[in-house]
């Protein structure tokens, strides 16, 4: 069986911004059998997620994921349903996900690498496993609830920047679900910042490309930030520190502003705001959610759940057709 799949053509270097031209489709074939333990499944989502930069890399600068290689099919969080099953675990028209799939339409799986999932828990929306409610929703959820010390009834503020991106959008309603009484999202367009505050709850929105960031804040955030989810880095994180209260926490879920950068992960703060950061007591971890898998049934549980009630709104970007995941990647 003839099946497309997507592999690294070129390395954008560790300075360089991804093209589409750093990825190829060609066409291979399918072994028409397969071996006890395998199933055979069709491709439905492939996500796309900005960690897949430093995979991009020959060297990923972290210890938890590994670069992609040249002229080799490339792979990340998928979903897809099974056709042939030789595992006791799947049957014919399970729904299964890997974090490791590759970006291929049809392919043959070590059924031990694989979970099935059910689309009861996303009213039939199985791109939501990849999302919402998969490993952006319980990095948000997990992040906040290990890193963010919210109390409810304590009248504390959270920001997130990257608010309209795939961790953002959820961190900000999450931070009012648990107890947040003002949340506000930084992000780059105007539109962007009507989303967060007419469909996703934030209570206010700052357009960095458009305002000064740090006169916005001290008029969004008069009692300072409590608690600050940073998807960015870089000098809008800088910005955000130097106006967090006493013993206040960041909630260290990404840097994007830096992975086109040869820089160590977490890029070190500069002097003067490391030093508000050590003066004011401000908690800035490292946080890996791999690192919280006991957490992620219940985590899922409770995100399926808020989605049912409405209380978690997704916003997701979907294009089709596996010959255009390199210019999504570019994106």
């Amino acid at each position: 069986m003839i099946v497309q799949r997507v592999v690294l053509n070129s390395r954008p270097g560790v300075n360089g911004n991804p093209v589409a031209e750093n990825f190829r489709v060609e066409e291979v074939n399918l072994p028409n059998n397969i071996n006890e333990g395998q199933v055979q499944v069709r491709t439905l989502y492939l996500s796309v997620d900005p960690y897949m930069r430093c995979r991009m890399n020959e060297d990923t600068g972290t210890d938890y994921i590994t670069p992609w290689q040249l002229s080799q099919v490339v792979d990340g969080g998928g979903i897809g349903i099974v056709e042939e099953s030789k595992h006791l675990n799947f049957t014919k028209g399970d729904f299964v996900i890997s974090f490791y799939w590759p970006w291929q339409t049809k392919v043959i799986l070590d059924g031990n690498g694989l979970e099935k999932v059910d689309p009861q828990l996303v009213d039939g929306h199985l791109s939501y496993f990849l999302g919402a409610i998969g490993m952006p929703g319980l990095t948000s959820l997990i992040g906040i609830q290990e890193k963010g010390h919210i109390t409810a009834g304590s009248n504390q503020t959270m920001v997130v920047s990257g608010a309209a991106g795939a961790c953002g959008s959820l961190a900000g309603q999450i931070g009012h679900l648990m107890g947040c009484s003002r949340v506000v999202g930084i992000c780059g367009t105007q539109e962007k910042c009507l989303l967060l505050t007419s469909e996703l709850g934030f209570d206010a929105a700052v357009n960095y490309k458009k305002e000064k960031v740090a006169e916005k804040l001290r008029e969004l955030c008069p009692a300072g930030v409590d608690v600050y989810f940073d998807n960015v880095g870089g000098d809008i994180s800088d910005t955000v520190i130097s106006q967090m209260n006493r013993n206040s926490h960041v909630i260290l879920c990404g840097q994007i502003s830096q992975y086109n950068k040869d820089v160590p992960y977490p890029p070190p703060l500069p002097p003067a705001v490391e030093a508000i950061q050590k003066e004011r007591n401000i908690t800035r971890e490292r946080f890996l959610v791999l690192n919280y898998k006991d957490k992620f049934e219940s985590g899922i549980l409770q995100l399926s759940q808020w989605f049912k009630e409405g209380k978690l709104k997704i916003k997701e970007t979907v294009m089709n057709g596996l010959e255009n995941m390199g210019v999504v990647e570019k994106r």
